[in-house]
């Protein structure tokens, strides 16, 4: 069994501090551009447009992310704290707020230049396993979206929290929605299917959300909510919206011919 009791600052220069939480984002938003551009992108012209493509991401992800924590999980909160939803460095991020907002600046963006925006949101949807297992493995060093109590041997004990030993759910996720999607959507790139705009989008949607569905059964949910509806947590209640509609776009981008 394991003791975390990391400290969730990364290193201090003058009176600033740098989270390994805002460091994963960094590393997570670079390393992505970086792979896309000299890998998953074979033309110029698109190569160019993803520079730009890329400020439009970042806008999505950070806007997008933070109303959808508002709204889907503290809206009571923030209803009466207004001001409180500017304050994005005292947290509050939620994944599938920041899908949204990658889905709306894509649309955007592609229309404003003629193309199809599954085109970006595919490029997306390959290196986003990226930026999700840098996001998780920060979860884990801030002690926070942990497991519930286990007596298994690789039980974390987070003396921030408590001292029950817990399932390293972030670990999890950081393994199944990280580094395991992503060879999964490697794998599927190369079918005949991944040639129709949407395919790969579709299939990052079904995975992604299979996983953490089945990961939330381990996983303590969010104080301020609880469980929503059937012993469901809201992160399982999105998973299920999102893989219904990862499974019909799934569905209707696969090339049937044989």
């Amino acid at each position: 069994m394991f003791i975390n009791n990391f400290d969730p600052v990364a290193f201090s220069l003058f009176s600033l501090e740098f989270r390994w939480y805002s460091l994963s984002y960094i590393f997570g938003i670079l390393a992505g551009w970086v792979l896309a551009k000299e890998i998953f992108i074979k033309e110029e012209n698109l190569k160019e447009k993803f520079d730009d493509y890329i400020t439009f991401i970042i806008l999505g992800i950070i806007i997008g992310g933070r109303l959808g924590y508002v709204v889907f999980y503290n809206f009571d909160y923030y209803l009466e704290n207004t001001v409180e939803i500017f304050k994005i460095w005292n947290g509050g991020m939620s994944f599938h707020g920041g899908l949204l907002g990658v889905i709306v600046v894509s649309i955007l963006f592609a229309k404003k230049h003629n193309h199809n925006s599954f085109i970006y949101l595919d490029i997306v949807s390959l290196v986003a396993p990226i930026g999700i297992f840098f996001g998780r493995i920060a979860n884990f060093i801030n002690s926070e979206l942990y497991g519930k109590e286990t007596a298994l041997a690789w039980g974390v004990k987070f003396k921030k929290i408590d001292e029950i030993y817990r399932h390293p759910s972030q670990l999890y996720e950081a393994f199944f929605e990280g580094l395991l999607l992503f060879l999964i959507l490697i794998y599927f790139r190369k079918s005949s299917s991944a040639k129709n705009p949407g395919f790969i989008s579709g299939m990052f949607l079904i995975f992604y959300s299979s996983f953490r569905f089945f990961i939330e059964f381990l996983r303590v949910p969010d104080e301020q909510l609880g469980y929503v509806v059937f012993n469901l947590s809201m992160g399982q209640v999105l998973c299920l919206v999102f893989f219904i509609f990862g499974s019909y776009l799934t569905l209707k981008k696969h090339d049937y011919q044989k």
